[in-house]
């Protein structure tokens, strides 16, 4: 990588250190859970109505994000949308669309930037509040090191009970971080963190690089009064035109993308949009009811 990206990465590695990369709209343009609610309707698991407020609830994320109260009414709302849905359905719905939904939305600035932390010997972590099972297959295809991320509870049925296991959200972040730090020796000091939310504000000041990315408004005033780089990734790229050779982790690595994370960005975000009616977002939902 070239440029003013290149230039915020040092070369030198020792001690130990990581580079923290939030996900939606961090290193994908958009929301890694909302991108699968097509799918999700197609395959059965949600109604007609709950796809169209979810296309809208895509839009809003992707014009503004939310914020703190809104963030924890969605996950009380999705906790309560996903209970009783199968995993090994909503399992086989993700492994046949992962490639072809998420792989186009990948920001080459942000591939290339995970390969520079790579080349000064770096970890990469990606920290997201999405659900595992669509983060750690998200991380293998970008060659993350390790994820963090939301977990839900699975019955002995094999169907979710609603319950959220651990909640990657805000705080929480910073608090695995650290975790990581004392289990895997990183130096803080000298690790990066990347984010677009201010919601991400204790991860990033938790290590000695944070670095901005397509900001919210919160984000970007408090970046500015830090003197945080602020960063602007705007070209998503197939990782196959950036790298020929790339092939596709196999089929069965793909079906661990499964369900909490579009359970939980479909359920949030339905919540979401009955709370934001409007004319722009009732054109948004047409369009996505004639695809």
């Amino acid at each position: 990588m070239v440029g003013a990206y290149a230039r915020l990465v040092e070369k030198r590695s020792l001690p130990r250190t990581a580079a923290f990369f939030d996900l939606d709209k961090t290193v994908i343009a958009k929301s890694s859970t909302l991108t699968f609610s097509k799918s999700f309707y197609q395959g059965g698991l949600i109604s007609r109505r709950a796809a169209l407020r979810t296309a809208y609830t895509q839009f809003v994320f992707l014009a503004g994000g939310a914020d703190h109260d809104q963030m924890e009414r969605m996950r009380e709302y999705l906790s309560a949308l996903c209970k009783g849905w199968n995993v090994q359905q909503v399992k086989e719905i993700v492994a046949e669309t992962l490639h072809d939904l998420i792989d186009p939305i990948i920001y080459d600035e942000a591939a290339s930037l995970i390969e520079e932390h790579h080349t000064a010997g770096r970890d990469v972590v990606i920290v997201s509040t999405s659900g595992a099972e669509v983060v750690e297959p998200i991380g293998e295809l970008l060659g993350a090191d390790r994820v963090v991320a939301t977990r839900m509870v699975v019955g002995d049925d094999g169907c979710f009970t609603g319950e959220v296991e651990y909640y990657a959200y805000g705080p929480t972040k910073a608090e695995a971080i650290k975790e990581l730090a004392a289990s895997e020796g990183y130096d803080l000091a000298r690790c990066y963190a990347y984010s677009d939310s201010a919601t991400d504000i204790p991860m990033l000041e938790s290590v000695g690089h944070p670095c901005a990315v397509n900001p919210d408004r919160a984000l970007r005033r408090e970046a500015l009064a830090r003197e945080w780089p602020v960063l602007v990734f705007n070209r998503p790229v197939r990782l196959k035109q950036r790298l020929p050779a790339f092939s596709m982790p196999p089929r069965p690595a793909l079906v661990a993308a499964a369900a909490v994370g579009a359970a939980a960005a479909t359920a949030g975000l339905v919540w979401y949009v009955s709370r934001r009616p409007g004319r722009r977002a009732r054109r948004q939902c047409e369009n996505f009811a004639r695809i």
